[in-house]
């Protein structure tokens, strides 16, 4: 080899010690990405460990939060504000803005009940039980099953019941609401609905503990009523029905992630004068469920309503929150998305999968709420959303000036000695038009779970308003195929849809309106 030959640099010292520094690192790396992955794999094979036991007298989630820390660190999220156009709580007031404030038919609609003195806005569920403690409904007569669904309370049923807790919950509404609120603090369970209320603590699967559901469900699945988004009622119904339909046992792990929402997120009965119920025993529908109460009786024999209008004497129904019933009726329930599929988002935490605990609006989260299935931007789904709102928003500002001017035309009816016969017409036909606009009102997503099914009950709203005026006038039309009052109960008269004009919105009271009256209300 001459001196002008060349060593190569890999056949050098430095070559050599270049090369296993380079072999040192790729092994380092893969060493670590390998014990990365065996790390993740061990995390998903144990999500959680539990340093501390709970168990089903464990209200408090403060104690749950040890054992899944993300889970309860999104759940107190559910105390910051959050509002969009049509809902929520910005958070700058004390209390959130009064409904009957901002919309005045709201305050007429309700007189001679508590919600025409204070009906607010939302806030989140860390505030479910404050809020109720604080409302100005509680200076009228409250009952104790209001409690059902804003506490953590089924220790306090299990107490009340010698350990059955079915049988402490049927008692609950023979004592005042703030009996059954004293007896809550007194145990030491005072804590909004939370980890207990959803979530069997030795496995963490998910259950429905309310009995005013399990009962009411049941009755759905007993009925004929059609259940196209609840297939699990539907195999219950083929097979031997040996024994009734219980969630916990025949539900679907998908179907629970409703269940556990509409144990509270529904319409019933929680007053004092029978066992708080949901009226779910014809069907789902805002036309099942009053088909439901028309035919309910008080045990002392008197026909069901929920107060006696102050203005008008009509026997009046109150809806609550029917989110879990309108949903049912929306291409959403049919295809199999669940509640918390768009307002408690898969969200990921390390290696692990849970379920976001923030419950909140999906048009707070739309990239994990909705983007998820439907491929378009964020823009443009709110955009989308804003329309199917605001459509129904304009509907129910129309309802609201429709059932006004029936109040206003009962008040003058009564005043210048109208016929009976006529005063009872309008005041049934007011009684059909308030369930619809409320069951719209009360529902807190401006009719997205079911925008045409929203739409259609506006619809009737105002037309039963508009009915009950030509009523008055003794011009109830008699056109066939159409809906009719004969199917109320005690109602003999035809009413079909009319022609009125366009109302104007948030009329002002007339000075014939007196002031609220204080019923005794559901919630």
């Amino acid at each position: 080899m001459t001196q002008t030959d060349k060593v190569p640099f890999w056949r050098t010292r430095a070559g050599y010690l270049v090369l296993i520094a380079l072999v040192a690192a790729v092994a380092a790396g893969l060493t670590a990405l390998l014990t990365n992955i065996f790390e993740r794999k061990a995390e998903q094979r144990t999500p959680y460990v539990r340093v501390v036991e709970v168990g089903e007298n464990d209200t408090d989630p403060a104690k749950w939060g040890k054992n899944w820390p993300a889970q309860y660190d999104s759940y107190q999220r559910t105390a910051l504000p959050t509002k969009t156009r049509f809902g929520g709580h910005q958070g700058g007031e004390t209390l959130p803005e009064e409904k009957i404030a901002r919309d005045p038919w709201l305050k007429r609609m309700f007189n001679g009940y508590a919600f025409s003195i204070d009906y607010r806005d939302r806030r989140g569920h860390a505030f479910m039980l404050v809020d109720q403690e604080q409302t100005q409904r509680l200076t009228k007569p409250q009952s104790g099953s209001c409690l059902h669904c804003h506490a953590s309370i089924m220790p306090l049923y299990r107490q009340l019941g010698g350990g059955d807790a079915m049988k402490g919950f049927a008692d609950t509404f023979k004592l005042s609401y703030q009996e059954i609120s004293q007896k809550l603090h007194d145990s030491g369970h005072a804590h909004p609905v939370a980890c207990i209320d959803c979530h069997d603590p030795s496995s963490m699967s998910l259950r429905v503990t309310r009995p005013g559901f399990i009962l009411g469900v049941r009755a759905l699945a007993a009925s004929d009523a059609p259940v196209p988004a609840l297939p699990s009622i539907q195999q219950w119904r083929e097979g031997a029905r040996r024994e009734p339909y219980d969630p916990n046992r025949d539900a679907t792990r998908n179907e629970m992630r409703s269940f556990v929402c509409g144990q509270c997120h529904v319409e019933y009965y929680c007053g004092g004068k029978m066992t708080l119920t949901f009226p779910w025993g014809k069907g789902l529908t805002a036309d099942n469920i009053e088909t439901f109460w028309d035919e309910t009786k008080f045990p002392n024999g008197e026909a069901f309503s929920d107060y006696t209008h102050a203005e008008t004497g009509a026997q009046v129904l109150k809806a609550q929150h029917p989110e879990f019933e309108l949903w049912n009726q929306g291409i959403h329930a049919r295809s199999g998305v669940s509640c918390a599929d768009c307002h408690m988002p898969y969200m990921r935490e390390g290696a692990s999968k849970v379920s976001d605990h923030w419950v909140r609006s999906p048009l707070l989260n739309v990239n994990r709420a909705c983007q998820t299935c439907h491929r378009a931007s964020e823009e443009e789904m709110k955009a989308r959303v804003d329309v199917i709102q605001q459509r129904n928003h304009e509907l129910l500002q129309r309802g609201g000036a429709a059932i006004v001017d029936l109040i206003d035309a009962l008040v003058r009816a009564k005043e210048s000695g109208a016929a009976p016969e006529a005063l009872e017409k309008a005041r049934k036909l007011q009684r059909r038009a308030q369930w619809r606009l409320d069951f719209i009102a009360a529902e807190n997503s401006m009719g997205f779970h079911a925008p045409q099914e929203a739409a259609k009950i506006l619809g009737e709203a105002a037309d039963y308003a508009r009915q009950g005026q030509i009523a008055l006038l003794g011009g109830v039309s008699t056109t066939p195929g159409n809906p009719s009052l004969a199917t109320a109960p005690g109602s003999s008269a035809s009413a079909s849809p009319t022609t009125a004009p366009s109302p104007s919105v948030n009329p002002t009271p007339s000075s014939s309106a007196k002031p609220a009256a204080g019923g005794a209300p559901r919630k």
